[in-house]
C-alpha cells in the first residue's frame, strides 16, 4: 500500500454496506476506493490510475478511519512498458512498436464494432516473442529475420455507441512472414478475448506456420 501515497485522516468513517462488509473480510489489510467515472465493473479490471486510494483495516476488519491516497488517480492511460521493456528486436513493428500494436487493437475492435473508439490500452505481462530467419547466401555470418510473432496479453477499455465502455482482456497475437525478400510481406492479427499468455504462445508456432509454411522458427 506504500505505493499509493501519504496517510491522511478522513473526518469520519463512511457508512457505506458494501465498504464495511469488504472492511470484515480483510482485516488487517486495505480495501480500495475505486473511482466509478472510469470502471463499471470493480469486479473486473482495474487499472491503477481507477483507485482513489485505500481505506486501512484494523485486526477486527474495522476501517481506522487512515485512508492512504493513490497519486496516480485520475484518466487511465495507455502502457506499453512491458512490450517495449524487454530486450527483444521489434524492428519488424516500425520505429514505434506500441503505437503499431495499439493501432492493430483498434483495427480488431473495429472491424467488428465499426464506431469503437480505444480510450487506453495495458499491456499486462511481457509478450512471447518468436522469431525465425535464414543465413545470408554470400554471408554465413548473417542472418535475415523472414518471419516474427508476438502474443501480448492486454487490458483495454472500448467505447461504442451501442453498448457504451466495456473493460476487455486477453491477448492481441500478430505474426509476420516473408521480412526479407523475395517474398511479399504478410501480416495477420488475432484478437483474443478472455485467452491466458500461455495458451496464446503455444499457438504462435503453429500460427506463423499457417502464414508461410517454412521450417526454421526459433522461440525465444
Amino acid at each position: 500500500m506504500g505505493r499509493l501515497g501519504r496517510l491522511s485522516r478522513r473526518k469520519g468513517i463512511p457508512n457505506e454496506p458494501a465498504l464495511l462488509a469488504a472492511a470484515a473480510e480483510n482485516p488487517g489489510g486495505s480495501v480500495a476506493e475505486i473511482d466509478p467515472t472510469y470502471v463499471d465493473d470493480p469486479n473486473g479490471y482495474v487499472p491503477p490510475e481507477a483507485i482513489r486510494g485505500a481505506w486501512l483495516v484494523d485486526r477486527s476488519g474495522k476501517l481506522t478511519g487512515e485512508y492512504q491516497e493513490n497519486p496516480r488517480h485520475g484518466v487511465p492511460q495507455d502502457d506499453f512498458s512491458k512490450l517495449t521493456d524487454p530486450d527483444h528486436w521489434l524492428g519488424w513493428l516500425g520505429d514505434d512498436p506500441a503505437t503499431a500494436i495499439r493501432k492493430g487493437i483498434e483495427e480488431s475492435l473495429r472491424a467488428q464494432v465499426a464506431d469503437a473508439v480505444v480510450e487506453w490500452v495495458k499491456i499486462l505481462e511481457t509478450p512471447r516473442f518468436l522469431t525465425g530467419g535464414r543465413r545470408h547466401s554470400e554471408d554465413e555470418q548473417v542472418m535475415l529475420v523472414t518471419r516474427a510473432a508476438l502474443a501480448a496479453p492486454f487490458a483495454l477499455s472500448v467505447r461504442t455507441m451501442q453498448h457504451g465502455r466495456s473493460i476487455l482482456q486477453g491477448v492481441f497475437s500478430w505474426a509476420a512472414v516473408n521480412l526479407s525478400p523475395p517474398g511479399v510481406r504478410k501480416d495477420r492479427h488475432w484478437f483474443d478475448l478472455g485467452a491466458g499468455l500461455d495458451w496464446a504462445g503455444e499457438r504462435l508456432q503453429e500460427r506463423i506456420y499457417e502464414m508461410d509454411g517454412e521450417d526454421g522458427t526459433s522461440e525465444r
